[in-house]
């Protein structure tokens, strides 16, 4: 299959699918995360996006591979597409209706997507 092919996810285990994004992020001490849902929005390039940042690129690195993993084992679910690793200082995880961003602390301002969709519908997760 074609990693540019559009796999439909139902409601109920997209969110399943974002509570466990969520969670694996929150394991790993996560910050400042935040889901945005655009999908009243036209010509959004997904269903919804999780931002949030780390203080480190081990700590970014360690929170992609942890999203990675718990999505595996539990949901079945690969990724279509990870950009970002080698680096790890935006890591971007594409779940088809869901688009992961992990930032390092200090490259997230610059790119600012929150401004960038700021029309979408936010929901923040505070620190742990």
């Amino acid at each position: 299959m074609s990693t540019s092919a559009k796999i439909k996810i139902p409601a109920s285990a997209q969110e399943t699918l974002n509570d466990l994004i969520i969670d694996s992020i929150q394991d790993i001490k996560g910050k400042n995360i935040v889901k945005l849902d655009l999908r009243h929005l036209t010509d959004a390039p997904a269903d919804y996006f999780i931002i949030c940042e780390g203080d480190s690129n081990t700590q970014v690195k360690a929170m992609s591979e942890n999203v990675h993993r718990r999505v595996k084992d539990e949901l079945h679910l690969n990724p279509a597409h990870v950009e970002g690793q080698g680096h790890s200082r935006w890591i971007c995880m594409d779940y088809f209706d869901t688009v992961v961003h992990i930032f390092y602390r200090e490259t997230r301002p610059y790119y600012d997507l929150e401004q960038l969709w700021g029309d979408a519908r936010f929901t923040e997760y505070e620190n742990l």
